[in-house]
């Protein structure tokens, strides 16, 4: 029973580990990810924990640019220093590396949204945009033909915002 109790709240740590690393809003998909590809949780062990540390207010569901994000509350960031012993140094170090290694795509996650729907006209609504500290650098929407059209915009934005995003700012200049 004590073992299981302790990596209960080892894993639990973990999470609040991350989400203060990361420094910014998460998203549930985001966070499952990083735990998945690391092997540190199952998915079910995962979203109950997201959800109990939700529902005793360490981690908040926040909307930030039109989606359900994650992030520490103050109280677990407290929580988290008063325990951060608890979380082996080697899943510390696995995680470290892994956000070294991972934290610009992580962010272009979370700053970069390419999205489509249809209209009444049968014509695609494509919406672009890229934040940076929470203010909109960018937010643009094109009508397009096709849903091939609408999705190569978005793969296209999502694969190279910041390109794409100098060549409209110095063709809008010129």
């Amino acid at each position: 029973m004590q073992n299981s109790s302790t990596e209960l709240a080892e894993s639990k740590l973990l999470l609040l580990y991350i989400a203060k690393k990361i420094n910014m809003p998460i998203s549930n998909i985001s966070l499952t990810e990083l735990i998945l590809s690391n092997n540190l949780l199952n998915y079910f062990a995962l979203q109950q924990y997201i959800f109990e540390l939700v529902s005793s207010d360490l981690l908040k569901n926040i909307e930030h640019n039109g989606k359900h994000m994650l992030e520490i509350s103050d109280q677990g960031v407290n929580v988290l220093s008063m325990f951060s012993n608890r979380i082996s140094q080697e899943k510390k170090d696995l995680l470290d590396d892994y956000l070294s290694k991972n934290i610009d795509n992580i962010k272009k996650q979370i700053t970069v949204n390419a999205d489509y729907t249809i209209d009444e006209n049968n014509f695609f609504i494509v919406e672009l945009s890229a934040y940076e500290n929470g203010s909109a650098l960018i937010d643009l929407k094109l009508s397009v033909g096709s849903k091939s059209q609408a999705s190569d915009l978005c793969k296209r934005w999502k694969n190279n915002s910041s390109e794409l995003y100098v060549k409209i700012i110095n063709t809008l200049i010129e």
